[in-house]
């Protein structure tokens, strides 16, 4: 079938709204027609070295319209999310922890199935796609039966696309990983969407410290709405300094959303003894490094991908918190017209929006 998908042409350029091909659901697959997308970091980090052409995006969610037929969780006019497919045979998967899948970088980076073939083409030669499960910057998506959620279609679609990975990410490091008990203290690092879905999490969660370090004020303004009872402005203060005032004997938990080595060294000093450090950021540095010293007493630093959710269990949660008002995210969204995917990714860039959403 013919859609638009936003085809990236060079590594590190701009998207180009294209008419390609799309292969019709094999077995194990679902079409879903695109109802919205969110535009993420690691969407705009792949963008610069990604083969090309590709087609990214991997916040997806729509109705479905067609079935493979050995899929059974969901069908034709099912309203869904998707999130990061898995293999769902390796020990990981089969106990509950498809974000760590033995497959999961062959699977979700490859730009192929595993059989070296890509439901995408554009004059009759194959496109990269299949990110993170989807390649939803298009209007109609092949994704595989594990990449898709089914919700509750009383929810409204335009907003539902970022929580198959940023929100899912934030928050389930702090709900799934962490779990902070009530009274804790926590320090988010980076304020963006995925900063906010910890802090609403950490809240939720009963912290009664709920630290939020960013460059930018707005986005430091902004958490506090959320439910940060403490901000550090790391561009005019001793980021260091400001959190041993909030919390003289180091904090309970901090997270990482900005995958910066200077970061992440500041966030795990600013813990107490036995202090827990989620990294949950994809950022500019290759590596990381600390004082061993700052290691001791207890102190550990976990990796999280995808916030550890089974998405068909985690999500469905997660959006109920949405619909009673306690997840209330869609305040951060700007909305654009798939065709401004170019100017939403420049505002994104620019810190004028927390979070772009694509509307189909």
């Amino acid at each position: 079938m013919r859609i638009t998908a936003a085809v990236l042409e060079t590594s590190g350029g701009s998207f180009a709204l294209r008419e390609t091909e799309l292969e019709e659901p094999r077995p194990d697959e679902v079409l879903v027609r695109v109802s919205s997308t969110g535009i993420c970091g690691t969407d705009l980090e792949f963008a610069t070295f990604f083969p090309t052409p590709a087609v990214l995006g991997h916040e997806g969610a729509g109705v479905v319209e067609r079935v493979g037929s050995r899929v059974t969780s969901v069908a034709p006019g099912d309203h869904v999310a998707m999130s990061f497919t898995s293999c769902g045979t390796c020990p990981l998967c089969l106990t509950g922890s498809p974000a760590y899948c033995r497959s999961f970088d062959a699977l979700n980076f490859g730009g192929r199935r595993p059989d070296g073939s890509s439901a995408l083409s554009l004059d009759g030669a194959p496109v990269n796609g299949h990110f993170l499960g989807q390649s939803s910057f298009a209007t109609h998506v092949v994704a595989t039966e594990r990449a898709v959620v089914p919700i509750d279609k009383n929810i409204d679609l335009t907003h539902v696309g970022p929580f198959g990975c940023g929100l899912q990410t934030g928050a389930g490091g702090v709900f799934n990983v962490l779990r902070p008990s009530p009274g804790s203290s926590i320090a988010v690092f980076g304020a963006g969407a995925v900063g906010v879905a910890a802090i609403i999490a950490a809240a939720i969660s009963g912290c009664s410290v709920v630290a939020a370090v960013d460059v930018n004020a707005a986005k430091l303004e902004a958490a506090r709405s959320y439910g940060a009872t403490h901000t550090v402005d790391s561009s005019v203060s001793d980021s260091a300094e400001a959190l041993r005032e909030i919390a003289p004997h180091g904090f309970d938990f901090v997270i990482d959303t900005t995958g910066r080595q200077d970061v992440l060294r500041t966030a795990v000093e600013a813990l107490g003894p036995l202090g827990r450090c989620g990294v949950i950021g994809v950022g500019p540095s290759q590596e990381m490094s600390f004082d061993w010293r700052s290691i001791l007493n207890g102190r550990t630093v976990t990796g999280i991908i995808g916030g550890s959710s089974l998405p068909q269990v985690f999500l469905p949660r997660l959006l109920d918190l949405y619909a009673a008002g306690r997840f209330p995210v869609d305040r951060m969204m700007t909305s654009y017209p798939f065709e401004r995917i170019n100017e939403a990714i420049a505002d994104l860039r620019a810190g004028k929006t927390a979070k772009a959403v694509l509307t189909f």
